[in-house]
């Protein structure tokens, strides 16, 4: 069934990305590729020590140049929440990919995000984690071709409904 589906997965820092790419990838017999692993491996440095050294704007040319120039193959491909700042990145994926976006409430995010305090999450100077909400959800809808709320199921039951979501989408698109 997915031997040539190539997934990527959007959303705000703390709504799954890499938790339900995980299981995704298992599921459908997919490589996971997690692009902020991809990018720490790069630069020899976490995300936050990028942002806190280099400023946000180098972490997102960063970003760019990582994920317009990786190679893609079947896979899941979970992302940083930023990725939808980027027009290149998002025409790359959108073209060669299932975008999923995985939604979560503010609250869901805010509490899973106080879970890992040392995260990186690239912001602009002052912004709180409300204003990035704010700011991202209209691109995330922008983006996203299927949207999974994630707020109230497990890793497992998002992994479920996204896969059969991809089944149905692939059934349709063949009939």
């Amino acid at each position: 069934m997915s031997s040539n589906m190539i997934i990527t997965l959007i959303g705000m820092p703390g709504c799954g990305k890499s938790t339900v790419g995980r299981v995704l990838s298992e599921q459908l017999g997919l490589d996971l590729l997690d692009t902020d692993a991809l990018i720490e491996a790069q630069e020899q440095q976490t995300l936050q020590q990028i942002v806190d050294d280099r400023g946000n704007t180098a972490f997102r040319a960063i970003e760019e140049q990582v994920l317009t120039t990786m190679p893609l193959s079947p896979s899941v491909i979970s992302t940083g929440g930023s990725v939808v700042y980027s027009e290149k990145i998002m025409a790359r994926l959108s073209t060669t990919s299932l975008v999923v976006y995985l939604r979560a409430r503010f609250e869901t995010i805010e509490y899973r995000v106080s879970l890992a305090p040392h995260r990186g999450i690239a912001a602009e100077g002052q912004q709180t984690l409300s204003d990035l909400y704010a700011e991202r959800i209209p691109l995330y809808e922008h983006y996203g071709e299927v949207v999974i709320d994630c707020d109230d199921d497990t890793p497992e039951s998002i992994a479920d409904t996204l896969a059969k979501t991809v089944a149905q989408a692939r059934t349709k698109g063949n009939a």
